[in-house]
């Protein structure tokens, strides 16, 4: 009976995994750069005081911070050669990867950028109206602004799907 509960459980778990969001998101304007797993894990790229920038990583009900930048202490001490072990290597086509992409929600979507070339901005300008016919939220200005929201979901059971054409 508890193996039937524990498998149960397991079996759940993984269902919930399959279904939860994955959310990414960019936006200029507020400087928020981040990547979640909704109600899981959460990756924030952000400003730091000393250094340029520095990952937030939130799981659960805990929070880490990490520098890529920082410079690590060498080891001094001599490893052995160790022999090199060759993986497999796995190719991804184009095709593959296009339906992978194909996958993912584009949920908002705003541009609004200046060149810092008039002519250029004013030969951007049919353009970008004719962009906002169609799809909308694109936009050029000649005040020096340059801002990008992008917010884009998906699932990972909608990338699996994509991987073995079900």
């Amino acid at each position: 009976m508890t193996l039937f509960i524990v498998i149960t459980l397991f079996l759940l778990l993984l269902v919930s995994l399959l279904l939860v969001p994955i959310i990414i998101c960019i936006d200029t304007a507020s400087d928020e750069y981040y990547f979640e797993l909704q109600g899981l894990i959460k990756v924030n790229i952000e400003k730091h005081e000393t250094e340029i920038f520095r990952i937030r990583l939130h799981v659960l009900f805990m929070t880490f911070y990490m520098y890529p930048l920082k410079k690590k202490k060498l080891n001094k001490q001599k490893k052995e050669n160790k022999k090199h072990v060759t993986k497999p290597k796995t190719h991804i086509t184009f095709n593959r990867f296009f339906k992978i992409l194909k996958t993912f929600k584009i949920k908002r979507f705003f541009i609004n950028i200046d060149t810092g070339n008039c002519i250029l901005n004013a030969k951007l300008y049919p353009l970008f109206a004719l962009l906002n016919y169609y799809t909308g939220n694109f936009y050029i200005n000649f005040q020096g602004r340059n801002q990008l929201v992008l917010l884009v979901k998906n699932r990972p059971i909608d990338i699996i799907k994509s991987l073995i054409n079900l």
